[in-house]
């Protein structure tokens, strides 16, 4: 049985790419009845189909649509992730859904938006945050701009956006009846995200260029170093009482080049190179149990294994292993309604007849 805030909840989710799948990740864990609609299909390992059921639709075909719509009728929302018009084509656009049932939440994940010049474009997480801004303010001043994988745009800017999205209508549509359209752009997302930024260049706090501000990796206070073993360390000592512990820690409390004016960003070249020469002289092990239980503001860099085996993540179970495959658990946390381990992403297509039967029952039920 599903547990968490939204138990009771039903969405259908057209099966989609990437930030799509990541909403109904999202709200799946949270307790919600997520059936996908999909082609038949190899099984594979798909940590984003997690917590769902799976019923086999070709949409092309004569009666495919139909079927939705009967879905649609007793379900709270609709997440799809096609180009702006596919659905309309396929006889479940929105005007569509919502007349077959006005309360229902019709979530719209796109990379451009709805509408717009570039609207009907392709394009993937890389083109989205570089129109955003947020890919040009990446990296080092000498350097090109650094992928952040695609976490901000697809899923930052794209899947929880929609989730968010959804979310604030389905409360809408508890409280008025009323359903109606989420347009979730990835653009739109991931310039939302960059928000902080915007506002730091309106106060002359950062040069509008990528490089040379103090949370982009140029402050040496602010950064990663390497360690004598060759894995890196990094720090985040921004305020003074942070820096002074992460001095204490290095033994370098007295340092001349340390103890300059360290907001100055003249100061900051000579900084960094005695910072990476002191972190360069023992391993990565030896600092993370000398700056451990400190206010340093010093952690470990970890690859996405290691992460799972850091002491605090083990002690929060902040990932769980699902069929054998270890992944994030999920979150947020709840005091009452505490969402359940999310079973594994089923075979396309596995509960087409379980759903078909449910369907039955109820439109039986209505008429």
């Amino acid at each position: 049985m599903k547990t968490g805030p939204l138990k009771g909840i039903r969405i259908i989710e057209l099966l989609g790419l990437g930030p799509g799948p990541f909403c109904g990740m999202l709200l799946a864990d949270l307790g919600a009845d997520v059936i996908r609609v999909e082609r038949p299909g190899l099984a594979k390992v798909d940590v984003l189909g997690r917590g769902r059921r799976s019923i086999a639709l070709d949409l092309k075909q004569p009666g495919a649509a139909d079927t939705v719509l009967d879905l649609v009728a007793g379900a709270d929302a609709l997440i799809e992730g096609f180009r702006p018009g596919v659905t309309e084509r396929l006889g479940l656009g929105p005007e569509t859904c919502l007349a077959r049932n006005p309360r229902l939440v019709y979530g719209r994940m796109t990379g451009w938006g709805q509408d717009g010049p570039y609207a009907s474009m392709a394009g993937h997480d890389v083109n989205y945050i570089s129109v955003a801004g947020a890919l040009g303010a990446i990296g080092t001043a000498e350097g090109p701009p650094v992928l952040p994988l695609n976490l901000l745009g697809d899923f930052g800017g794209g899947g929880m956006l929609l989730a968010v999205g959804v979310l604030a209508a389905l409360l809408h549509a508890r409280a008025t009846g009323e359903g109606q359209v989420v347009d979730a752009a990835i653009v739109d997302g991931t310039a939302t995200l960059t928000a902080l930024i915007h506002g730091l260049i309106a106060a002359g706090r950062w040069k509008p260029v990528r490089g040379g501000n103090f949370l982009d990796g140029s402050a040496p206070y602010y950064t990663t170093y390497r360690c004598a073993d060759g894995d890196h360390i990094s720090v985040g000592a921004l305020e003074d009482q942070f820096y002074e512990a992460l001095l204490t820690g290095l033994g370098a409390s007295g340092d001349a080049v340390l103890s300059e004016n360290r907001t100055d960003p003249a100061n900051w070249p000579a900084i960094r190179t005695r910072l990476g020469e002191l972190f360069a002289a023992r391993s990565r092990p030896d600092w993370v149990e000398v700056f451990a239980g400190t206010d340093a503001c010093v952690s470990p860099v970890y690859g996405l294994s290691d992460a799972m085996t850091d002491p605090h993540l083990r002690a929060r179970d902040v990932f769980v292993e699902i069929d054998g495959v270890r992944q994030p658990a999920p979150a947020p946390r709840f005091s009452r309604t505490v969402p359940g381990t999310p079973a594994a992403a089923p075979e396309p297509g596995r509960d087409t007849e379980t759903v078909l039967a449910e369907l039955a029952r109820n439109l039986k039920e209505r008429n």
